[in-house]
């Protein structure tokens, strides 16, 4: 294998979990009276941890309450209906090197939805949240912060990531981007999409990543 550490993003890659946290964000954001479609959810704020601060700034106001609200929310939808990606168990069966979470997703959040999705146990400590760090993704921070702590130079890292602010973080961390299309939140055009950002490859399906990685790479 050409890297000596994968770093996945969580959700929208490990577990099929976006399209989830979405009803939990209108539902969320309706109690604070503010209207918002699904569409505009994925489109502004997938892959960011900033969704709050773009809320707040955007409506002139604070929203207090909101993250521990979604967060009542979000936990039945997610013991109800979670699930994990296709494939994911396998192919972490098969990989030799190192692998790390490097998410958007605060830790409680990712024990909670690892665990339901079972993964947990195939990551932990190896689990890092945008809280960990002073700049979310779109910025490199996180990715940057995952490998030095492994230690292992970017440019041996790859990462796995379905949202655009993961890939243009994973390439301004100097990474090899590969995006990821198999979550139930993409829709039509966003292979096309993430390739614009710089991912390398972009896969539909988890079959696929381990002949992804075994190749050679400039």
């Amino acid at each position: 294998m050409s890297f000596d550490l994968i770093i996945f993003d969580c959700d929208g890659v490990l577990i099929d979990s976006e399209l989830l946290s979405v009803q939990a964000d209108i539902a969320c954001l309706a109690e604070y009276g503010i209207e918002m479609s699904a569409e505009e959810i994925i489109e502004r704020y997938t892959g960011t941890s900033g969704m709050l601060a773009d809320l707040e700034a955007r409506y002139g106001r604070t929203l207090p309450g909101f993250g521990e609200r979604y967060r009542q929310l979000v936990r039945p939808l997610f013991e109800a209906e979670l699930k994990a990606i296709p494939g994911v168990a396998a192919l972490l069966d098969s990989l030799a090197c190192r692998r790390r979470i490097a998410s958007s997703s605060g830790p409680e959040g990712l024990r909670h939805a690892l665990s339901l999705g079972g993964r947990f146990d195939r990551f932990d400590p190896n689990i890092f949240g945008a809280s960990m760090v002073a700049r979310g993704k779109p910025e490199p921070d996180l990715f940057l912060y995952a490998a030095e702590r492994m230690g292992v130079a970017p440019q041996r890292c790859v990462v796995i990531e379905d949202s655009i602010p993961g890939i243009a973080a994973a390439v301004a961390a100097g990474m090899l981007a590969i995006g990821f299309t198999g979550g139930s939140h993409c829709r039509p055009g966003h292979a096309a999409r993430l390739a614009e950002k710089g991912a390398a490859l972009v896969i539909g399906g988890m079959a696929e990543l381990a002949p992804a990685l075994a190749r050679e790479w400039p």
